[in-house]
């Protein structure tokens, strides 16, 4: 396990993932906070945190509702990834336009086996230690979990976050 690896308690399941989770679009569950809660239910995560609102990146008008998950898996992220696309699919969720509406939002920011790159995937996440909607709910579940990449803990680019991004988000 790398450095930045959080230990999965588990002999058999080899890896644990931090999914992000968002929806600003309703869907067959309601609203966009009960498409993250069934997102959070189908996932059955170790741990989740709290559902926060936060406003919209790009040209979306709509607020998002936004979590993150731990999940631990023997699935590397290719596989995961594909689990994920289709159970957004099951969700509703179509190819659209990049950071418009939509029902659900299922992306890897982490995983305990440090760094994984290919064709369509990156994890770490590219643009994860910007994103408070990602950050700040991340803090709440793993603070100590350290990015691969920079070595700081989620607490300190969390922080970092903050320091930039100063508006308020709702839990």
């Amino acid at each position: 396990m790398s450095a930045g690896a959080i230990p999965t308690g588990q002999s058999h399941v080899p890896y644990r993932y931090a999914i992000a989770i968002g929806s600003n679009r309703r869907g067959r569950h309601g609203s966009p906070e009960r498409e993250v809660a069934a997102a959070l239910s189908a996932l059955a995560p170790l741990s989740a945190s709290p559902i926060i609102v936060s406003a919209p990146l790009g040209p979306s008008i709509r607020r998002f509702a936004n979590a993150v998950a731990l999940i631990d898996s023997a699935e590397p992220p290719p596989v995961l990834l594909a689990r994920l696309k289709g159970l957004e699919q099951r969700f509703g969720r179509r190819s659209g336009q990049r950071w418009g509406a939509r029902v659900i939002d299922l992306d890897i920011i982490l995983w305990s086996g440090g760094i994984w790159r290919s064709t369509g995937l990156s994890v770490p996440h590219v643009a994860f230690r910007a994103r408070r909607f990602v950050l700040d709910p991340l803090a709440r579940i793993a603070p100590d979990w350290r990015d691969p990449q920079t070595g700081r803990t989620v607490r300190q680019l969390a922080a970092r976050a903050r320091a930039v991004d100063r508006r308020p988000h709702r839990s």
